[in-house]
């Protein structure tokens, strides 16, 4: 495959301010796989780096779900070969720090991800190493950029640990938490997803993701928590908040059955801050679980999603090239995409 020496990128100087500008090609290490971009996709946690958040650090190119084919290989590479379809999985960690020494490596004190703290695929190419780039099959491009996403519901699993037998209740219907609703049919007995009416609830029904459905009302959904209340008067054994909003993940602890587990699953501003009363977490023996992204995931989530398993046709309802950047933002803001992608031709 022939190399150009530059390459179209959206690239942000700071917070907020960004271009599409030709870039010379990343430079490739000796264990690094060059991918040439097909699609990359883009979710909440890209707002939040719009606006300077979650751990970004610029000048940047975002973008961390990148799918793609093989454009080139390091000279230490072995078992790639040009042409093929893969995806990358964007974190990179020191394997040396106090955590990764622990076998934590996802707390790693060195932690780096493309997109969000080096660059990412919202560009025509992005190396990664070669550890972290899996062949995928079946999956359409488009599909295969909620690999990444879903791989960080598979590492909320592994947090979460289900007894079989469970009841969850997840608030959200986001495309990250359409993937986790999927997945708890492992020890799960009982899935209930609560999300504000409309698109996103339509697709969870569409997908089969849970056993119930509450489609919450956009401007007063006491009604529908009520009922929630009142339909499982000993709450629910796993609570997961997926929506983001510090207002309902401060409620859901009233959700949870004595001696159950709730799970902080959403993306949150810097800001956000909650407040519970220690007794009921200490009288009712409630665990609280942060799940934040993923490490090694990627060969579960693709035997999830790659067989069809997990069903994710038509969460990316809106795709963009590199120049519509600003229209994508907007979708995303307004909820009119459940979820997007920038596309390459």
């Amino acid at each position: 495959m022939s190399l150009p020496a530059t390459m179209k990128a959206l690239r942000y100087d700071k917070p907020e301010s960004y271009a599409v500008v030709e870039v010379p090609l990343p430079t490739l290490r000796d264990n690094d796989v060059l991918i040439k971009v097909k699609a990359c996709g883009v979710c909440g946690t890209d707002l939040h780096i719009h606006e300077g958040e979650f751990i970004a650090k610029f000048p940047l190119i975002p973008g961390h779900e990148t799918v793609g084919v093989v454009a080139a290989i390091g000279k230490d590479v072995k078992g790639f070969t040009v042409g093929e379809r893969v995806c990358a999985d964007n974190s990179e960690l020191c394997n040396e720090c106090f955590y990764c020494r622990r076998g934590q490596l996802l707390l790693c004190e060195k932690f780096e991800a493309h997109g969000v703290t080096m660059d990412g695929g919202f560009a025509e190419y992005c190396a990664y190493p070669a550890g972290k780039v899996f062949k995928i099959h079946n999956l359409s491009d488009v599909d295969a950029t909620l690999l990444e996403p879903a791989s960080c519901a598979a590492h909320g699993l592994e947090k979460i640990a289900p007894k079989i037998g469970s009841s969850v209740l997840m608030f959200g219907a986001g495309p990250t938490g359409l993937c986790l609703a999927q997945l708890p049919h492992n020890g799960a007995s009982h899935v209930v997803i609560a999300a504000p009416e409309g698109l996103k609830m339509d697709l969870a029904k569409k997908l089969d993701c849970a056993d119930i459905y509450v489609p919450l009302s956009r401007s007063n959904p006491q009604a529908q928590f009520d009922q929630i209340k009142s339909d499982n008067p000993y709450g629910f054994d796993i609570v997961v908040e997926a929506t983001g909003s510090p207002k309902i993940l401060e409620d859901a602890i009233n959700y949870v059955r004595r001696g159950g587990k709730l799970v902080v699953y959403g993306v949150y501003s810097d800001a956000a801050r909650v407040s519970w009363p220690p007794s009921k977490i200490f009288g009712d023996e409630i665990t609280i679980i942060g799940s934040f992204s993923e490490t090694y995931m990627f060969p579960a989530t693709i035997g999830y999603l790659d067989t069809g398993k997990v069903k994710v046709e038509g969460i990316v309802n809106k795709t963009y090239k590199l120049e519509q950047w600003g229209e994508c933002l907007e979708a995303m803001r307004n909820k009119s995409a459940i979820k997007a992608a920038i596309v390459f031709e």
